[in-house]
């Protein structure tokens, strides 16, 4: 089965770090693109934090800079989202994508065109 995993969200304060994690089953993540995505009700999904293929290339939002990072574990198939220093405005139901393309990671943060999505897990950051 083709599916991507999400996992790790969870009530974190302000200042806290949190690690999302999505695993991958059915295919190989390391020949994909990647990206983390979140939602927030009412708002459309936003690209947080993309990669290319073979993370040739690279996309983060401004808001993110510095303080989330991206990185891929192949031996796991899984790919994770480290956050630190997070803040209230953090908040969201984090999705991670993948696709087969060679687009930019610029184009895949902001476009949101990508192949396979997990189902999410959701992030609170009280203040």
């Amino acid at each position: 089965q083709v599916q991507l995993v999400e996992s790790g969200g969870g009530l974190v304060h302000a200042g806290e770090s949190l690690r999302l994690s999505c695993t991958a089953s059915g295919f190989t993540l390391d020949d994909r693109a990647i990206g983390w995505f979140r939602q927030v009700p009412g708002l459309e999904r936003e690209g947080i934090s993309c990669r290319t293929r073979g993370d040739a290339a690279a996309y983060d939002k401004d808001s993110v800079k510095g303080r989330f990072t991206i990185s891929r574990d192949n031996a796991k198939n899984t790919v994770y989202l480290q956050m630190n220093n997070v803040k209230p405005e953090d908040t969201g139901i984090y999705y991670c994508a993948a696709d087969p393309g060679y687009h930019g990671a610029d184009y895949y943060c902001q476009t949101r065109y990508l192949e396979l999505w997990g189902q999410g897990t959701l992030v609170t950051v009280s203040s």
